[in-house]
């Protein structure tokens, strides 16, 4: 047997490096998060990570298994950043909706991870913490387990799917998003009545159509689980 590996993983995973920093997942995950938003593009391989530790590039190994499970990790610590300071108050309502804004926000804050954050499960403490809280929430108001899990992930899915989009739509460049905008005010605002009677008669209410349909979205999925929970406690006839 090795020497190396008589020694436990928690003291090799505690040696400093040749920087004299002391690794760990947290610093680990901040410095990916860095390297996938530096400018030009997501950086982030091992090789460039361990450079920015000032660590051999075989010491994230000891850490995380591969580059996927540091992405989830990463997409955890936003989700636990997203919440933090978050407090259900009384009003159900008013606490989903200030938990999905908190998401939305996130995502677009971080629009490199929006896909990874609305397609795949960190299965990490914050995200658990979250389900955890959103789930609660709808408890709160009154639905039973089976519709609380339901619309939690109604919503919840709702929210991570606009974030994504608004997020692509905020990483593009100013001159696309210019000409996204140029074609609901002018190319289809001047489209014949005769060929697009509907179009041309909302043309004046175009422009409506480049902006984020994310906040009307969540007001009206907001109404409709109000509406769900008093036909639920409106008195059988």
């Amino acid at each position: 047997m090795a020497a190396s590996d008589r020694v436990p993983a928690e003291r090799r995973r505690r040696r400093p490096t040749r920087t004299g920093t002391v690794l760990s997942r947290e610093l680990i995950v901040t410095a990916a998060l860095e390297l996938i938003e530096a400018p030009g593009g997501n950086a982030l391989t091992v090789r460039r990570l361990g450079a920015a530790l000032g660590c051999d590039p075989s010491a994230i190994y000891r850490y995380f298994a591969d580059t996927d499970t540091l992405l989830l990790a990463v997409a955890d610590k936003l989700i636990g950043d997203s919440l933090t300071g978050f407090t259900s108050g009384r009003d159900w309502v008013a606490s989903l909706r200030d938990f999905g804004m908190r998401v939305h926000s996130s995502v677009l804050q971080h629009p490199r991870l929006a896909a990874v954050r609305a397609s795949r499960f960190t299965a990490g403490p914050a995200e658990s913490q979250a389900v955890d809280t959103g789930i609660g929430i709808l408890l709160q108001a009154g639905f039973d387990p089976a519709q609380a899990v339901r619309h939690y992930r109604m919503f919840i899915d709702t929210v991570l799917a606009h974030a994504a989009v608004d997020a692509d739509v905020r990483d593009l460049t100013e001159q696309q998003r210019d000409q996204a905008s140029q074609v609901w005010q002018e190319d289809y605002s001047h489209l014949s009545a005769d060929q697009y009677p509907n179009l041309h008669q909302v043309r004046a209410h175009l422009s409506a159509m480049s902006g984020s349909a994310f906040l009307d979205t969540l007001d009206a999925l907001l109404a409709h689980l109000v509406a769900l929970r008093r036909q639920q406690s409106a008195p059988t006839p």
